[in-house]
């Protein structure tokens, strides 16, 4: 499930060679010490409108970009938010004339429902087709989810009239079920909370969950929330920014055994102590914990709703390990039955 699942995949647990701890190693010249940007960036550097739709008595946070070409719907993984396509977005804007519509899920980013614990497949499913519905009904629609959004994707292509395209990004039933397991253990290895905005980022960069620095800043607020206000971090940036002080607050950062150090070596807190930082003043938008009844309906299943969609259809993943037997045997058939085609990117 979105960066999270990857790093279940890789490694079943957070990476080998991590050194906890609460400070630094003083020992390096600061004339090596190097101290990366880790201050958060508006949404407004990468989209154009940011947007509440509402649907009965939910409201529905989408980012927009683009006014000319098919509609590409972005849906995140589990624990992000529709800010994770930010860098996407950019990009793909270049290449091609389209339209770019960012989805929050429920239960994630700046979108609020009545029932946030409704996080079923098909919940989240029917609200992206109603989404899409209201915004515009007869655009040509291209699906692209990646991890628990590729799930959704699968689920809400049925739903949609005018389905052009699917493009599901790193899921595969097989392996997500595998790594579901694990899932709980790592979760329980993550910071409870943090003391700013930038130590949120830093620590995402840092533990390997977003190896994309620019987009960690402009995606990380958009997964935590103010305790104080109770609202996304997203609201505070500015006021992040125009402080003088906000480089003061003690940095998380992590040692690890396979990466050269670029910076001043800090060291994070041990898991065992980890549950102090409930105190702190940025929280986790969504409690990924508290959501394990839905992870297997996320993905049982998964391969064959895929296959089985009429429209033409992407798999990306990171290697031909992560195929299932379904898939393995869909693709070897080509989906001769089928008039369209599936094609499977492996890098």
């Amino acid at each position: 499930m979105s960066s999270l699942q990857k790093s279940i995949l890789k490694s079943k647990l957070p990476p080998s060679g991590l050194k906890f701890g609460f400070t630094s190693g003083g020992c390096k010249s600061k004339s090596h010490q190097r101290k990366r940007d880790y201050d958060p960036v508006p949404w407004s550097a990468y989209f154009d409108q940011s947007q509440k739709i509402k649907i009965g008595e939910n409201s529905f946070h989408i980012y927009t970009k683009g006014e000319e070409g098919p509609l590409v719907v972005l849906l995140h993984g589990g624990g992000c938010s529709a800010l994770t396509w930010a860098e996407f977005t950019k990009s793909i804007m270049t290449m091609i004339v389209c339209r770019v519509l960012a989805i929050d899920l429920r239960g994630h980013g700046d979108t609020h429902t009545t029932d946030e614990e409704n996080l079923g497949a098909d919940t989240l499913a029917h609200d992206v087709a109603a989404v899409i519905h209201e915004f515009d009904n007869s655009a040509s629609v291209i699906l692209v989810g990646h991890s628990m959004g590729g799930a959704v994707a699968v689920r809400a292509a049925p739903l949609i009239t005018n389905l052009a395209g699917v493009t599901v990004i790193d899921v595969v039933e097989g392996t997500a079920m595998d790594a579901l397991a694990s899932m709980q253990s790592f979760l329980r290895s993550r910071p409870k909370g943090f003391e700013s905005i930038p130590q949120a980022i830093e620590w995402c960069v840092r533990s390997g969950q977003i190896r994309n620095v620019q987009s960690a800043k402009v995606s990380v607020p958009g997964q935590i929330k103010n305790t104080e206000s109770g609202q996304l971090a997203t609201d505070d940036i500015d006021s992040v920014l125009s402080s003088s002080d906000h480089e003061s607050v003690p940095s998380f950062a992590i040692q690890r055994g396979d990466t050269i150090q670029e910076e001043e070596t800090l060291t994070m807190p041990a898991p065992e102590i980890l549950p102090s930082l409930i105190d702190k003043k940025y929280k986790w938008r969504i409690d990924l914990a508290k959501t394990e009844e839905h992870w297997v309906g996320w993905f049982k299943g998964l391969s064959a709703a895929f296959l089985s969609i009429s429209a033409p259809k992407m798999l990306l993943l990171a290697g031909v390990d992560r195929l299932d037997k379904e898939l393995t045997v869909g693709q070897m058939q080509g989906n001769s039955s089928q008039s369209t085609r599936t094609s499977l990117f492996l890098n």
